[in-house]
């Protein structure tokens, strides 16, 4: 049983049902030797017991780059295959939106379709019990994103999309700021510890890093990102989150290495908690599962090119800067200005990223066992966009296309199926300032700019940036580089 301080006696606890679920007589046969193993997440030696949990391996592969002029975009756009049908068809209409009947159009602003992809063809995962295998029959074995224990992934940029002094410079911050193998490592060595701790009081229980820590934009200073998972759907993440994490927070209070454990009772709660070890500021929520999943998709889309981590990295230390990247202030998390970026790339005239969950979807199933979604993508191959805009050059446009292009008060912006959706009068999205939707359970991830102020003060920051960068061309003047660096 459960050491006397952990006792369920709260009388402002959960439901009954929770407890037939993380009880040690109750735990299911694949629990119990999960729990006996305390599998590591992603990285760390094996016990000398078979897993039964795949490994989370990716092999880079290196693509050549493809040439262009100095202009940036080059050849013939062809439209994307929709027409073709398959036996995944009825699995992707749960999750897709209506037929092309009554699908919306995209939006004006764009001059032409979609680019088909380069590398169309993909296999199907014949059985979610096993590793999934979402490959091209064209493309080399292993896949665009590298493993997780592989060390750093330094990529060869085509000369034409660094070939000015802006796109260095965002080149070079980008170097200077990413996230290093040794910071994910103490984050990593962290959460393993957390997982056997948190197993002495929830034996059936896994934590999971996710967020910037895995999604392959993180920076030397980001925070890491827990997500404490019991078996997936049979407890209610928002129920039973502020009381599950009491009771971690309670055991934390006894750990050494966790110190300032602070419960805080926001939509998704969350504990946050720093570590004494590394220094490591830690943000933990409970069966938050979603995370986890948009984790492995931005990660995919993180490898899939290789200018997007460049780009995105250098954006979020922009808004940042401008202090319009902090959600608990009514303004862009993260998160959202990942998908906006996304979305910009996706839906250029040619396009720089592809659409990954319309041209992979088994590899991205919402439904997916959670414990198989970091394999899922694992042999994606990389995208090769006739698109070779420069760093700069994208970085501009950015600023350029929700400064003047984006229609704020009538369009959601969908990574999920690359363009733009017509606002509904739905709860979701009805007078609201700002519409991102979420990937996976399409809420809308720009929720907390919801004050008319904060959203005036957001798009100025756009035009005046963007006005100033197309004028000057060097990124002192909307992001000083001596104080965004690292102090070493």
């Amino acid at each position: 049983m459960f050491p006397t301080a952990y006792v369920f006696s709260h009388k402002d606890g959960p439901s009954e049902h929770i407890f037939q679920h993380i009880l040690p007589h109750t735990v299911s046969q694949q629990q119990r030797i999960e729990a006996h193993l305390n599998v590591t997440n992603f990285m760390g030696p094996p016990m000398n017991v078979p897993r039964l949990i795949p490994t989370y391996q990716w092999t880079p592969v290196e693509l050549p780059d493809v040439c262009s002029s100095p202009n940036g975009v080059t050849g013939s756009s062809r439209k994307r295959r929709r027409h073709i049908h398959s036996q995944n068809d009825l699995k992707k209409q749960r999750f897709s939106s209506p037929g092309p009947s009554n699908q919306p159009a995209r939006n004006d602003n764009f001059t032409s379709q979609p680019v088909a992809r380069p590398v169309t063809g993909r296999e199907a995962c014949n059985s979610y019990s096993s590793v999934p295998a979402c490959s091209s029959p064209t493309s080399k074995p292993g896949g665009c994103v590298p493993s997780l224990t592989g060390g750093s992934h330094q990529s060869t940029f085509n000369p034409s999309t660094v070939n000015d002094k802006l796109s260095q410079q965002i080149l070079n911050l980008f170097h200077d700021c990413e996230q290093q193998n040794d910071d994910l490592e103490k984050k990593e060595n962290c959460r393993a510890v957390l997982q056997r701790d948190i197993q002495t009081i929830f034996p059936g229980a896994r934590v999971f890093l996710a967020g910037s820590s895995l999604n392959g934009f993180g920076s030397r200073t980001s925070d890491a990102d827990l997500c404490l998972v019991f078996e997936e759907g049979l407890v209610n993440h928002r129920t039973d989150a502020v009381y599950v994490l009491s009771l971690v927070r309670k055991l934390f209070y006894s750990l050494s290495y966790i110190e300032r454990p602070q419960l805080i009772r926001a939509k998704v709660p969350i504990l946050k908690f720093r570590d004494r070890v590394s220094g490591v500021e830690f943000d933990l929520n409970f069966n938050n599962t979603v995370g986890i999943r948009n984790t492995f998709l931005l990660r995919t889309y993180a490898y899939v090119e290789k200018r997007v981590r460049p780009i995105i990295l250098v954006i979020k230390k922009w808004a940042n800067h401008h202090q319009i990247n902090d959600a608990s202030r009514g303004t862009l998390s993260s998160y959202t200005l990942v998908l906006m970026v996304l979305h910009y790339l996706q839906t250029l005239p040619e396009p720089v990223i592809p659409c990954l969950q319309m041209d992979y979807p088994e590899c991205f199933n919402p439904k997916m066992d959670i414990h198989l979604v970091p394999s899922g993508p694992s042999n994606i191959p990389a995208f090769v966009s006739k698109n070779q805009s420069s760093l700069g050059d994208l970085f501009l446009g950015f600023l350029k296309y929700y400064a003047t292009v984006f229609k704020w008060e009538k369009y959601v912006i969908s990574v999920r199926e690359a363009k733009t959706l017509p606002k509904t009068s739905c709860r979701e999205w009805r007078e609201k300032f700002i519409c991102v939707e979420e990937p996976f359970d399409r809420t809308n991830t720009a929720r907390a700019v919801h004050e008319k102020i904060k959203f005036e003060a957001i798009k100025a920051e756009f035009m005046e940036s963007y006005q100033v960068l197309q004028l000057r061309k060097d990124l002192n003047f909307i992001l000083p580089l001596k104080n965004t660096r690292p102090k070493r």
